[in-house]
């Protein structure tokens, strides 16, 4: 003797998609704001040839005083690391305390001449005429 037992598969309840809650989130604010960064991210990347990166973050609060039938708060947070644009370096030399500076210490300063013997001297520099002459 064969017994027929309910065949019929047990069904989950339908999931809505989560861009269908992103999308209808505030309004729909949740939704521009986010494509706004998103977008932003796509420029940055495509200007600077660099990886950048979205993180989309739901953050879901317990109900007020832990009553079952309570609305449940639910925030949505974004964070967007767009590439920047390579800082402009510029060349540095370091002095004899450590410092960086921008002429180099081991060269002489403009106005001081070496003599044959070694030592050094201040000359000033003729500004009282501007001929030049030939070479």
């Amino acid at each position: 003797m064969t017994t027929q037992h309910d065949t019929e598969p047990e069904t989950e309840p339908q999931q809505a998609p989560v861009a269908a809650f992103l999308g209808s989130h505030l309004n729909g604010r949740t939704d521009e704001e986010l494509s706004r960064e998103f977008h932003g991210l796509l420029d940055s990347v495509k200007t600077h040839g660099k990886k950048g990166s979205m993180t989309i973050t739901i953050v879901v609060e317990p109900p007020a005083n832990g009553v079952d039938s309570a609305p449940l708060p639910i925030g949505v947070e974004s964070a967007v690391k767009a590439p920047k644009p390579t800082p402009v370096k510029s060349l540095y030399f370091l002095d004899n305390d450590g410092q960086p500076v921008r002429e180099d210490p081991r060269q002489m300063s403009p106005g001081v001449y070496r003599n044959t013997d070694g030592t050094t001297e201040f000359r000033m520099a003729d500004t009282t005429t501007t001929e030049y002459k030939k070479a």
